[in-house]
């Protein structure tokens, strides 16, 4: 079963989360934006909706957490190399984003983390296909009988 991931964020600012978004290379559904919200299209099967914090807080009774002080939630996804990870970084920090640690690297993952203009931490991350076969453990061991 396929099914499509709508990850809703708020936004202080919905014109420069639209542009930020599309500076990452994601598309915006017209046809569900609007001036509460725009609906980011990062693949056929994940959407962001960045909704304005005011219209935001319609959808619940529990208060909205200023995510620049407090991260609940942090969505990564998984590139096809480490060079792709860098290059979406670029674009983000070009964007207005910040990287609000360094890159960290285990040796059979890399991994860079991006908050949005709103503090909303996104994730990147290559890994090796073949520690996700066997897992890092016995990767990493792999990785040192064949250099010794």
């Amino acid at each position: 079963m396929m099914t499509k991931v709508f990850v809703n964020l708020p936004t202080a600012d919905l014109e420069r989360a639209k542009a930020f978004y599309t500076a990452l290379g994601c598309d915006i559904s017209p046809e569900f934006t609007d001036e509460n919200a725009a609906c980011i299209v990062w693949s056929d099967d994940i959407y962001f909706m960045v909704i304005t914090r005011e219209h935001f807080a319609t959808f619940t009774d529990k208060p909205i957490a200023d995510p620049n002080e407090t991260l609940q939630v942090s969505t990564a996804f998984s590139m096809d190399s480490r060079e792709e990870v860098d290059v979406v970084l670029a674009k983000g920090l070009a964007a207005g984003g910040v990287e609000p640690k360094p890159a960290q690297d285990y040796g059979f993952m890399y991994s860079r983390d991006l908050d949005d203009p709103d503090g909303n931490s996104l994730g990147f991350l290559f890994m090796e296909p073949a520690a996700v076969e066997v897992g890092p453990d016995a990767y990493l061991a792999s990785q040192a009988d064949a250099s010794a």
